[in-house]
């Protein structure tokens, strides 16, 4: 059996205004060929050291989601240095219902060092940033469980984020909450096979903050499959992000139509075709006309 694969639009919240962003989604909404809508996660305009505009990620998609019924609605990727995982898990839960169950938590460890400082966030050595990631997402995982829906809860020691008789009420809808992680080192392989319902790579490296590309997605692939046949999970019950960078011409899209066919024969499952904000709703019907509506024609 061939396995459909979606077709998603992600909209940064920086550099852009309510108006221009809620008319995006708003136009999102009138194109059946996309169905997921994705954002990032950041504090500030990240094309800056500091400062610039920029929406806050959760309330922004608990907003717009009226705009488009029935559509999956993903972060690519929340930043865990951001929120406590135990609020995360509250507010997915509501974002679970108020999608229908199509509600997936894309987790970050968190990278961009001008939004905490300025800020006043914490943001934490690699080693220890990632440790609170690792428990962030236990954290979630607890409290989306069953047991968590009534009481005495669960309990769960933890440096960082300990839950005691912890209770998540009303529970989330029965499919709960999707998980994705947005790792691509060592550690980052190793929890998201273990723990997560599928990898979404990220668009910056954590580590250089260079824009990532197919190549980038090929060897993290690569390894969570690995990773997922070593302790007995099947990797054709993972899913796989890509993102396609779309640009501001023509061209760009031709570009991003061919390096989405390029995505698909390294093995995503899911396309995400990244938007300009400043293109507005005219970036949309471009994109959708240009590039999804195409790749929807040849994948079927």
């Amino acid at each position: 059996m061939t396995r459909h694969i979606p077709i998603g639009i992600k909209t940064s919240p920086q550099a852009v205004d309510w108006a221009t962003l809620d008319a995006m989604w708003a136009r999102i909404g009138t194109y059946d060929v996309f169905e997921s809508v994705w954002m990032n996660d950041h504090l500030t305009d990240i094309s800056f050291d500091r400062h610039g505009p920029s929406l806050e990620a959760l309330t922004t998609a608990a907003a717009l989601l009226r705009h488009v019924p029935g559509r999956w609605i993903g972060h690519a990727v929340l930043s865990n240095t951001f929120r406590h995982p135990a609020v995360l898990a509250k507010a997915a839960t509501v974002l679970d219902h108020a999608t229908g169950g199509r509600f997936i938590v894309g987790l970050g460890a968190g990278w961009h060092e001008g939004e905490h400082v300025s800020l006043g966030i914490p943001l934490p050595p690699m080693r220890e940033r990632f440790d609170r990631f690792e428990s962030a997402v236990h954290v979630l995982r607890a409290l989306w469980s069953p047991e968590a829906s009534a009481n005495p809860g669960v309990t769960r020691p933890d440096p960082f984020y300990p839950l005691v008789e912890a209770t998540n009420e009303p529970p989330p809808t029965a499919s709960g909450p999707r998980l994705w992680l947005g790792a691509g080192k060592r550690r980052g392989i190793a929890l998201t096979a273990a723990l997560a319902d599928g990898w979404v790579m990220p668009a910056v490296d954590i580590l250089s903050g260079r824009a990532t590309d197919l190549d980038d997605f090929s060897l993290g692939r690569d390894a969570i499959v690995q990773q997922l046949e070593s302790i007995g999970r099947d990797p054709a019950a993972f899913d796989f992000g890509a993102q396609v960078p779309t640009g501001d011409t023509a061209e760009d899209r031709a570009k991003a139509l061919g390096a989405a066919h390029d995505a698909l024969r390294r093995g995503a499952t899911h396309v995400i075709l990244n938007v300009r904000p400043r293109l507005g709703p005219e970036g949309v019907d471009v994109v959708a006309e240009e590039v999804a509506a195409p790749l929807r024609r040849a994948i079927g």
